[in-house]
This record gives structure tokens, C-alpha cells and sequence, in this order.
């Protein structure tokens, strides 16, 4: 099983940002971290039996909390839950909202993989973005993180950015690339509805959306041409992409986003934090104000209950699984959901491998270069 505990707060929320989280005050920090360790006590009893093997403390910006509220946080996680010795412990941090003795302080209590929300290696980039750091902050970041003994680090780097070219991504990549971090993950700048970005691009989506040619944002063709390099640039330095968006020297896979993609149960806690278990997917409430309520009041902050049906529990073993490089297992399959995947998917495996969207080999099905490049489209076949 799996742990995920989110920390929702930034100094400054960002312009693309749709994440619950926010800029809280100290009051608000303090009083969360005490609900959030409370929520650890009321659901202690109910997984006395789950071993976690990996955890996972997002957000927001995990490391804009106080340090003495952290350290109370991930005293409480072991305190409450049977963590594995060896586990996967990751923290998101981001430039200029850490210091040494942060570090040194969550190193003791176990935390062992830290992931940096670099985005682009570009200060201009990062102020389009909103960012509160520039370049020099996030360096900074990482040579503290190393000098703190982390050997599992992975950078966060965006694509899809306005303005963005090759030649800047391809600068921040080998920029990255040269500090040697085990993972990186690279992912496409999301356009969301309610955030700022939305408001002063909302235009441009329109125009993607109908095939129109855009003023700030990149095209499909321009998105994919950032995408290929990224991945060009990743292979030459011997990352291994094991998944759409991620990329690791051998042994640095992150566990706790595989098991997400092969649907491990999950216990998910703090505000809009989603749990999966027991074939129910949950989600607590999302208004800080509320949560911290439904704590203090004895009461579970869980405000969504779904009991998944046998055909979006299919779907979802085939969508998320298709995301790993390595695909999805027929044995799997058949273990899962006592049915061979022919007998549910064989029209849409037989029409996407004719296309050359799928490979079919050794009892398993992934997805082939060309269809990593329109994954979003092929996976949409199995839902």
C-alpha cells in the first residue's frame, strides 16, 4: 500500500496552477498540520494491518512549512502507520523555500527522494509562469539538497510554455542534465480553467482547441517538436524513459507514481487528498476551512465515495497502466478481472496495433513510439 500526505501551501500560488493550495497565514499553517495529524490518528485503527511501502508528501510546497510543523508531521506518519524500513519516502520541494537545516531535519526522519519544481531553466520563462524563484535559486536548492546527503532527486521541467522555443528548453534540459539528478520529469504545461493563466490565455485555447493558429501558446506540432528533443536529449544522457512524462537512470524509477499506475491501493490525507482502496475511490473535502472543521468535530474529511464498476475498473488497468513504457500484463488482466483482455478490448488492441499504436509481445501490450507521441488520443480508445 501507499501513502499520500498533501501540505497545501505556497508563498505564492502559481498563474497555472489549479492545485488546492494557497498562501495561508502562520495561524492557518499551525492549525492544519494538528488537523492533518489528528487525521493520521482517526484512520491509525482502520490500516493497522497495511504495511506502506512508499510515501509520498506533496503539494503546494511541502517545504514552505515550518520545520518544527513538518518534523511533527512525519514523527506522527510513523507513529500512526507501518512504514517499511527501506520505504520510498519523496517530498516535493521548491527553489528558494528550503534551507540546510529543513533538509538535514527531514533526512533524519526518513525522507530519502526529494522532487524540485525547477520548470524552466530560463528566468523568463519562470516569471510567465509566475514562479517565485529564478535559476540561480534552484541551483542553490540543489547543491544544499546534495550537501544534505540526497541521492534520489528528481527535477520537475515543463514544456509548453508561452514563449518557449527549442533553443530555451534544449538550454534548461542540458543545464539539468548536467547536475545529474537521477530522475527528471517533463511534462506539458496544462492551460486550466479558474486560474490566471486561463484568464490571459483563454484565447488561445479556443484557437488550439478548433486548430487555429495560436498567439502565445505552442501548436500540436510545436508542442511535439519540444517534446522529441526533450526525449532526444534525456536518451543521449542515459535516461531511461519508463513512462510518458518520466525519465530515470536505471534503479531510479519512482515506486510511489508506478504503483499510482498500477492501480496499488493508496490512503490519501490532507485537504482534496484522494485515497483508493478496497475498489472505492474517495476524495476529502477541498476548502481548508472545512476540512479542519470536519477534523476537529471527530469526523472523517472525506466528502466523495465512488464504488468503481467492473468497466471503469478495466478501464482504468488499461489507461493507466498503458502509461508505463514497460505496458500492461494479459496475466495481469486475467488475474485482475477473471476474463481474457480480448474478450473486452480485442476489437481496439487489433485496429491501434494495425495502426501502429500498439506492440504486442512476450504477453504483454504497450504502447510503440508512435504511440507515446498521441497518447492522450490511443488511451482515450479505453475508456
Amino acid at each position: 500500500m501507499e501513502l499520500y500526505i498533501h501540505i497545501p501551501f505556497c508563498m505564492k500560488k502559481c498563474d497555472y496552477c489549479d492545485f488546492p493550495s494557497g498562501a495561508y497565514d502562520a495561524t492557518v499553517r499551525r492549525d492544519y498540520s494538528r488537523a492533518l495529524i489528528r487525521e493520521m490518528e482517526m484512520y491509525a485503527p482502520l490500516f493497522s494491518d497495511a504495511v506502506f511501502s512508499t510515501v509520498y508528501i506533496g503539494g503546494g510546497t511541502p517545504s514552505w512549512l515550518e520545520w518544527e510543523h513538518m518534523e511533527r508531521i512525519l514523527l506522527a506518519m510513523r507513529r500512526c502507520f507501518h512504514i517499511e524500513p527501506e520505504a520510498e519516502v519523496t517530498m516535493e520541494v521548491n527553489p528558494g523555500t528550503v534551507s540546510a537545516e529543513f533538509l538535514h531535519m527531514i533526512k533524519k526522519q526518513g525522507v530519502c527522494r526529494l522532487s524540485i519544481g525547477l520548470q524552466s531553466g530560463d528566468d523568463g520563462e519562470l516569471k510567465t509562469l509566475g514562479r517565485i524563484h529564478d535559476f540561480a535559486r534552484f541551483l542553490h536548492t540543489y547543491e544544499l539538497a546534495r550537501n544534505a546527503g540526497f541521492y534520489d532527486i528528481n527535477v520537475d521541467i515543463m514544456t509548453g510554455i508561452p514563449g518557449q522555443t527549442t533553443h530555451s528548453l534544449g538550454r534548461t534540459l542540458s543545464d539539468v542534465i548536467r547536475l545529474k539528478p537521477e530522475h527528471i520529469s517533463c511534462y506539458s504545461l496544462m492551460v486550466e480553467e479558474g486560474t490566471p493563466f486561463y484568464e490571459r490565455y483563454a484565447d488561445d485555447v479556443k484557437r488550439q482547441l478548433q486548430g487555429e493558429p495560436t498567439l502565445y501558446l505552442p501548436t500540436d506540432d510545436e508542442e511535439y517538436e519540444l517534446y522529441a528533443l526533450a526525449r532526444e536529449l534525456l536518451f543521449a544522457a542515459r535516461y531511461e524513459q519508463y513512462e510518458i512524462s518520466n525519465f530515470a537512470k536505471k534503479g531510479y524509477e519512482c515506486l510511489h507514481n508506478i504503483g499510482y499506475w498500477r492501480r496499488v491501493p493508496y490512503l490519501g490525507l490532507g485537504l482534496s487528498a484522494a485515497s483508493f482502496y478496497g475498489g472505492h475511490r474517495y476524495t476529502n473535502c477541498g476548502d481548508i476551512f472545512e476540512y479542519m472543521d470536519m477534523i476537529i468535530s471527530g469526523r472523517a474529511p472525506v466528502t466523495s465515495d465512488v464504488l468503481l464498476s467492473r468497466d471503469d475498473a478495466m478501464a482504468e488497468f488499461m489507461y493507466l497502466g498503458l502509461r508505463m513504457t514497460e505496458g500492461i500484463s494479459r496475466a495481469d488482466f486475467m488475474e485482475e478481472f477473471d476474463m481474457d483482455i480480448e474478450a473486452r478490448y480485442g476489437s481496439v488492441i487489433r485496429d491501434l496495433t494495425a495502426k501502429g499504436m500498439l506492440s504486442l509481445s512476450g504477453g504483454r501490450i504497450a504502447l510503440t513510439p508512435v504511440g507515446r507521441d498521441v497518447s492522450n488520443t490511443v488511451l482515450c480508445e479505453f475508456l
